[in-house]
């Protein structure tokens, strides 16, 4: 037991500044300084492997959260006059800062979150690929022109950086979604307030940090901490242009509500029921491979893991070999080598995958495997589960109808590929969704006719790469414009339109007219 803990003691020893551990308070980031905060109430992180505590995370308090802002809109003027390459070049040494640490911050993430240590580094490595993508965000930014509009007019656009903006981020991602935000934010001239999750708060302090050893400016990124005051805050400030936000819908449709009413741009990236559908056709051990491990890996707790499969006709009859499958994978401590995922990120998580588990069973479907009552040998303190499956479920059921957010992969049977569509269109959610099949007509059809925002053709979490945009949709998500991409570059600026006059003729002079302007 003693030596168990010990490694997970080891690979989160190396950590930066701002990341605490040991039980002591995260700091504060304020105008490039790190503050130890005045907070009365603060949240406690348990590692979920053993509830140890790792530290503790303030409320931070209002005095606190406005100099953030204000640190912020201190520094906006100087950062929208830095050059694009100077700010992208603070990018170029991010990256390189994230890849030197990719270990201390797979560690942090496995201390505080509890995923695997290889799942942990994809964390990493996926937030990485954003900031490559901010180093080149000036091709992104330019405008457009238009010569000789008219005599001697010229349009033209410039896109500009909004201001402050704001990052609310989640627990299950902890390096990947704050670098979903700040990177694209801030190469594009605007300074940033983050608030990383409560649950989560110490990769994000790590590369706080980075940037600022990558030369980003004092006041440029700030990091905040609380719960629902804190977001209350960032909702309601009216120096703050603009929220980006991923997390539950509860959460990201009161965002989106409050925020717009106080006239800021909001991107809200919301919960989901990602499905596959199965045709009979596909390429049966691939399929199966890749069901494994998009339907349990981190647990089930990503926005885009496979929760249920659409096996349609005679693929039906692979349901018992997915099963044997399944059982070769077990939870554990993120740091075990054999680990295929972590426990849960709480003891409530755990019960309320339990309790949804058990609804399905009381609705008539059959549970084919259930990790819901196992303990891991050292750790019987953990949030662990195992993969579950349950197969016989229907539209109606409440194991169905809401987010389970853990290792439970829903298992069901329709005829055609017509009544698979039919059945993931019905569903609310638009995230991401899948097809097996090894038949190009029959992806072309799906693709087309799906109501999904992001769909796999063989692939089972098509997460796009930063160059293209996440583009959920439907109760998926809300806002102004997605994250990444041409999006996010537009979501993080506007647009400023030019038609300017320009007469090299000294004699060309324009005549007095009270009428509607006209160009010619």
């Amino acid at each position: 037991m003693m030596m168990r803990r010990a490694l997970l003691v080891s690979a989160s020893r190396s950590l930066s500044s701002l990341a605490a551990s040991n039980g002591a308070a995260t700091k504060l980031l304020i105008n490039g300084q790190p503050v130890d905060s005045a907070a009365t109430e603060h949240f406690e992180v348990l590692n979920p492997a053993t509830q140890e505590l790792v530290t503790r995370v303030p409320q931070a308090t209002d005095d606190e959260m406005q100099a953030a802002v204000d640190a912020a809109k201190a520094a906006f003027p100087a950062w929208r006059d830095t050059p694009v390459p100077v700010r992208q070049r603070a990018m170029f040494k991010l990256q390189q800062l994230i890849v030197d640490h990719t270990e201390d911050l797979a560690a942090n993430i496995t201390l505080e979150n509890g995923k695997t240590l290889v799942d942990a580094r994809g964390d990493v490595f996926r937030g990485q690929e954003i900031v490559e993508h901010a180093t080149t965000v000036a091709q992104n930014l330019m405008g457009d022109t238009l010569e000789q509009l008219a005599n001697n007019i010229d349009t033209y656009t410039y896109r500009q950086p909004l201001g402050v903006c704001a990052g609310i981020c989640p627990f299950n991602f902890p390096a990947m979604i704050p670098l979903w935000m700040f990177p694209l934010a801030i190469t594009a001239g605007n300074t940033f307030v983050l608030k990383p999750s409560e649950r989560t708060p110490g990769a994000a302090m790590m590369l706080a940090d980075f940037a600022h050893q990558a030369g980003v400016p004092e006041g440029v990124l700030n990091v905040i901490h609380g719960g629902t005051k804190t977001v209350e805050f960032i909702c309601r400030n009216p120096d703050i242009k603009a929220i980006s936000f991923v997390g539950s819908n509860p959460a990201g449709e009161f965002i989106h509500a409050e925020g717009s009413k106080h006239g800021k741009r909001v991107q809200s990236n919301m919960g989901a029921k990602n499905h596959a559908a199965i045709l009979p056709d596909a390429d049966k051990e691939s399929t199966l491979n890749q069901l494994v491990g998009a339907g349990f890996g981190a647990a089930g707790q990503r926005c885009m893991a496979l929760s249920v499969a659409v096996f349609v006709g005679e693929s039906q009859k692979w349901i018992p070999e997915l099963v044997e499958k399944v059982k070769g994978v077990h939870a554990n401590v993120g740091t075990h080598p054999d680990a295929g995922l972590g426990p849960l990120i709480s003891k409530e998580s755990k019960q309320r995958v339990i309790e949804l588990v058990q609804s399905g069973r009381d609705e008539g479907a059959t549970v084919l495997l259930d990790g819901t009552d196992v303990t891991v040998d050292g750790y019987p303190d953990g949030n662990f589960v195992d993969p579950t499956i349950l197969s016989g479920v229907t539209a109606d059921m409440r194991c169905y109808q809401e987010e389970i957010f853990g290792p439970v992969l829903l298992c069901v049977s329709v005829d055609t590929l017509e009544d698979a569509i039919e059945f993931i269109n019905n569903n609310p959610n638009g995230n991401g969704t899948a097809l097996f099949t090894r038949s190009g007509a029959a992806a072309r059809k799906f693709q087309y006719e799906i109501d999904v925002g992001q769909v796999g053709i063989n692939v089972p979490i098509p997460v796009p790469l930063p160059m293209f945009s996440f583009t959920g949709t439907r109760k998926s998500f809300l806002g102004a414009s997605h994250f990444n991409g041409q999006a996010g570059i537009q979501f993080y600026t506007q647009t400023k339109t030019i038609t300017s006059s320009w007469k090299y003729d000294p004699n060309d002079t324009a005549a007095l007219s009270m009428s509607m302007p006209v160009l010619k």
